[in-house]
C-alpha cells in the first residue's frame, strides 16, 4: 500500500518497455517475422539505453 503512489524510475520504465517489446516479438514471430525482426531491434535499442542508464549510475 505504501507503494501505491510511488512514481517510477526511468530504469524502471524502460525495462517494462523491454519486456513489452519482447513479449510482442516473440507473438509476432509466429505469423509475421519481418515484423518481429523489427520488434527485436527496438527491444535491443531499449537495452542498451538501460546500460547506459546502469552505467551512470555507478
Amino acid at each position: 500500500m505504501f507503494g501505491l503512489f510511488k512514481k517510477k524510475t526511468d530504469l524502471e520504465k524502460l525495462q517494462e518497455e523491454y519486456k513489452k517489446l519482447q513479449k510482442e516479438a516473440f507473438d509476432l514471430s509466429k505469423s509475421n517475422r519481418q515484423k518481429s525482426d523489427a520488434k527485436l531491434k527496438e527491444a535491443d535499442d531499449v537495452s542498451k539505453k538501460i546500460d547506459e542508464l546502469r552505467a551512470k549510475e555507478n
